[in-house]
């Protein structure tokens, strides 16, 4: 009877789990190859409707490597473009590109150019709504995007004591499977050097945080960790290497579903 007894209440107490996703800004090193990739894709469409292509970007320092296959009738400027990209992001440095595009190969081609529709390769992909947020997305995810969108307009508007590279990250605290507030949340923002930590966790506090999280999944045990790290002068692709299609768990379900691949 005392088994039973406790058994019973172990049952009824409430299943408490945390779940954290995070986000990246433009100014990322892997989103600039991401946005370079997605360029390129663009311009060979505008061309070429028919365009195939299997383009990537890797980034480090100065250096822009753009490489993969194509097949399109487009006029491309690899290089023009990348240093495009660069630039709308807000990063002032100049670039040198090599570029190792070769012509898709024809047994690829003669695989997928049908009358019918055809495939060019085979993925399996993963995708769901909720109901936890207006979006139809898990909320920790939901809210890392907008604060990463937050950050993005504020920096824009910062005449420079913010720069690109940035990263925002939010864990939920779920009981017996539902949301019940955000635990702690964390922003990461590259910054121009004369502007100090207090001045930077204010301007996140009150310019990005208080006015894209919806107050009821705060309370007064909710943690704030702005630049965790100290001082972010050195970001984007001198404080680290970026490459294509590294950031696909941000750009899905924020880890709570499976990723696909191909």
């Amino acid at each position: 009877r005392a088994f039973n007894l406790i058994k019973e209440m172990e049952e009824k107490q409430m299943k408490k789990v945390y779940f954290t996703s995070e986000s990246v800004t433009s100014g990322h090193p892997d989103k600039i190859c991401d946005l370079i990739a997605d360029s390129i894709l663009d311009a060979a469409i505008a061309g070429d409707p028919e365009s195939h292509m299997a383009v990537e970007a890797t980034i480090k320092d100065d250096f822009i490597l753009v490489y993969g296959e194509a097949n399109t009738k487009s006029d491309i400027d690899y290089a023009g473009i990348a240093k495009r990209v660069l630039k709308e992001i807000g990063y002032e440095e100049e670039y040198q590109v090599l570029v190792k595009v070769n012509k898709q190969s024809a047994e690829i081609d003669s695989a997928v150019a049908h009358d019918e529709i055809s495939a060019g390769d085979q993925g399996i992909m993963f995708g769901y709504a909720c109901d936890e947020t207006e979006n139809y997305m898990p909320l920790a995810i939901d809210t890392a995007h907008a604060l990463a969108r937050k950050l993005e307009e504020v920096r824009r508007a910062s005449n420079g004591m913010l720069k690109p590279d940035g990263k925002t990250q939010v864990t939920v605290e779920y009981v017996d499977g539902e949301p019940k507030r955000i635990d702690a949340i964390v922003i990461s923002t590259q910054h121009a050097a004369e502007l100090s930590q207090e001045e930077l966790k204010e301007m996140m506090m009150e310019k990005v945080i208080k006015t894209t999280v919806d107050p009821k999944w705060l309370d007064e045990n909710t943690r704030y960790l702005i630049n965790p790290s100290g001082s972010f002068v050195v970001g984007g692709s001198f404080g680290d290497s970026g490459t294509t299609g590294r950031k696909i768990v941000v750009d899905t379900y924020g880890g709570t579903a499976p990723i696909g691949g191909g």
